[in-house]
């Protein structure tokens, strides 16, 4: 009888550990630590864009940890701070490098914020068996080098430009737009195709000026824009100089339309322009959080980050959640074989419908862009977006 006892109870034992490993399959990580490089500003004038960005794949991969890992694995988020600065992206670039070669296991990096310093650690990036997601990275060229681990999860300049120039011309009515960018690639590049397809859809460019990243006094500039008489301005650049040149602009009675680029799509664009925001146009490469995703997700968020989710948030979450599926699809963490499942990929992200060219381009029909004007709501003034 004793026996009896003895073996109930050590098959009930062995049934509560099976049942105990069984749960910890399937809702914890059992393999190991797998790294998730975020290479964006964490400081310097463009850290809360960068934060946007890694508080998104932080809840991304959060919810992948919580259903038992990616493969097994758990997700580990590794923040690096390129400080805008494309010698800083370079020298991270070289620590990846350096973590890789130490046996770190690495599935891959969701990273640059610029184009510039994108196009500067990809020299480094491109040997090394990492997959590279770009959230907001647009210069066209960066995926006509001819990479095979390189993606973005947004639209290019190209289709940036078209688009914009379109606003500008059907919606707006302008036939004479003021065209203004910054001298970083990004800037420089975007500029010279709002001209190109402003010129496609018969409206000219009436002048085409070159300022300076981080530059906030623009009097040269304003009566430069005063002399090309304008119906419409568009400025290449980012949220840094956007403000200061609205104000520039507003302050010197020029009353045409404006618009700025993605790289203006930020908070700072409203709260430095000294009241003088109201009635901009910026064009995004996601749409408003609000509009594509619930209380809960936005709860989710608020519970990993402790903020509420800003512009590109919506970018960093779509990148980990792609760049984990690819994983998934491949069954594999091997960067070859994400890559190769990443080229076959069909995923529903806030960001849209995913799936992806031979060069690492979104398909044409999952290249979005979205217009928004800076409209009083209430008391404060805010991005709201504009049909289409």
């Amino acid at each position: 009888m004793q026996h009896r006892r003895w073996f109930k109870t050590i098959l009930l034992a062995l049934t509560l550990s099976l049942a105990v490993s069984a749960c910890g399959a399937s809702g914890e990580p059992t393999k190991g630590d797998l790294t998730v490089y975020v290479a964006v500003p964490l400081s310097g004038f463009q850290a809360n864009g960068g934060q946007t960005v890694l508080g998104g794949v932080r809840l991304a991969a959060d919810e992948f940890n919580r259903s038992g890992g990616l493969l097994g694995y758990k997700v580990v988020i590794a923040p690096l701070d390129d400080e805008s600065d494309s010698d800083v992206a370079v020298t991270l670039a070289n620590q990846v490098k350096a973590d890789i070669a130490a046996g770190k296991r690495v599935l891959g990096l969701i990273g640059h914020y610029n184009s510039g310093q994108t196009l500067a650690a990809m020299e480094i990036y491109k040997d090394l068996p990492i997959v590279v997601m770009t959230p907001t990275s647009s210069e066209v060229s960066l995926t006509q080098k001819g990479y095979t681990n390189f993606f973005r999860i947004n639209a290019n300049d190209a289709t940036q430009a078209r688009v914009d120039a379109a606003f500008l011309v059907n919606q707006l009515g302008a036939k004479k737009v003021a065209i203004l960018h910054n001298d970083d690639p990004y800037g420089i590049g975007l500029g010279q195709a709002l001209s190109d397809e402003l010129a496609k859809l018969g409206a000219t460019t009436a002048t085409q000026i070159q300022v300076k990243v981080e530059q906030s006094e623009y009097v040269t500039e304003v009566q430069q824009i005063k002399t090309a008489a304008p119906d419409a301005i568009f400025y290449a650049g980012y949220e840094v100089e956007t403000p200061y040149l609205r104000n520039a602009v507003v302050q010197a009675g020029i009353n045409v339309p404006f618009m700025a680029s993605d790289g203006a799509f930020l908070s700072a664009t409203i709260d430095e322009s000294d009241g003088t925001a109201e009635g901009m146009y910026l064009s995004a490469f996601a749409p408003q959080p609000s509009a594509v995703v619930d209380k809960n997700w936005i709860a989710a968020y608020q519970a990993v980050e402790y903020r509420n989710p800003d512009t590109y948030s919506i970018n960093g979450y779509s990148a980990m959640q792609v760049l984990g599926e690819a994983a998934k699809k491949a069954n594999s963490i091997d960067a070859g074989r994400v890559a190769d499942a990443l080229r076959s990929i069909d995923v529903m992200t806030p960001m849209g419908h995913i799936a992806y060219d031979s060069n690492g381009d979104l398909k044409a029909a999952d290249q979005r862009i979205y217009i928004f004007q800076v409209q009083k709501v209430g008391d404060e003034l805010q991005f709201v977006q504009v049909p289409q």
